[in-house]
């Protein structure tokens, strides 16, 4: 797959839809692979007539992992490359979770570069709008088994995080979700790359009030049965940023399971629908 350069940090990406006139880039959640974006749900994306590029943030996946402290700001960045190296002058973005919090800062920082943007199951980093339930929390707070030392054990507890913090109207099948959990382990693990994307998270602080100066079509969309990051988050997302439409799911929590691949990509392409400058 082709790679972006962001300095000396490397990222990997796919490009699906290339013949198409605008390009949609996903951004993916803590500690979260692009594959977490599927090739389905990528296709869905260019059969309504864009063109999809995810990719792996630093840290996670085939993209570098810096093995040093980084900001939010550098993981926009890193965005930003993967438009350059694609050859995209202007993208509509969408993130999930951490990714949100990523395309928030890449409309911040680079507004020029930005036509619409979809904040998805995601919040503005103030620590009032980021609350979740006990259980949700230890997803991320309470470490897994070592998977070198007992495989199945971190199958299990992998799986067992899924179903804690997924959508209950959707939920994904035992053997969907033991898939998923092989399947990104064999691709790359990199514990510690979670801990430095959650100090970046940490570090980039209260967004709220730079929120209020964007001035671009904003799609917030979140679950109403969202544990890990309840649905305060999105909706002082879409109170801050003037003109944001908020989408709140009944039955949706914090994943993306095949149930909701419909709702994600009608919320991204409204959000597109509504830029006035082609891309």
């Amino acid at each position: 797959m082709p790679r972006a350069h962001n300095g000396p940090v490397e990222i990997e990406y796919q490009s699906f839809g290339d013949d198409r006139p605008e390009t949609i880039l996903l951004v993916n959640g803590l500690g979260s692979q692009m594959t977490r974006w599927p090739e389905a749900f990528c296709a869905k994306l260019v059969a309504k007539g864009y063109r999809a590029i995810r990719f792996d943030n630093r840290d996670t996946g085939l993209s570098a992992w810096p093995g040093e402290a980084y900001t939010l700001k550098d993981m926009a960045n890193d965005g930003i490359a993967v438009l350059d190296a694609a050859g995209v002058r202007q993208a509509h973005v969408a993130g999930v979770s951490m990714g949100g919090m990523i395309v928030q800062r890449m409309a911040l920082d680079h507004p020029h570069r930005i036509l619409s943007m979809t904040s998805i199951m995601s919040t503005t980093g103030a620590p009032e709008a980021f609350r979740s339930t006990p259980e949700a929390a230890a997803v991320l707070n309470v470490p897994p088994p070592d998977p070198k030392a007992d495989f199945e054990a971190y199958v299990a507890d992998r799986m067992a995080n899924a179903r804690t913090i997924g959508s209950p109207k959707y939920p994904w099948t035992d053997e969907e979700n033991r898939a998923r959990v092989i399947a990104e382990h064999s691709r790359a693990y990199n514990p510690p790359g979670v801990a430095r994307q959650m100090a970046a998270v940490r570090a980039d602080g209260d967004r709220t009030a730079a929120l209020k100066g964007l001035k671009l079509p904003v799609v917030v969309l979140h679950g109403e049965d969202d544990p890990l990051l309840m649905k305060v988050g999105g909706e002082a997302t879409a109170a801050a940023i003037p003109g944001a439409e908020l989408r709140i799911v009944p039955g949706m929590g914090h994943d993306l399971p095949p149930g909701l691949y419909d709702i994600f990509v009608d919320a991204i392409a409204a959000a597109a629908r509504r830029a006035k400058t082609p891309a």
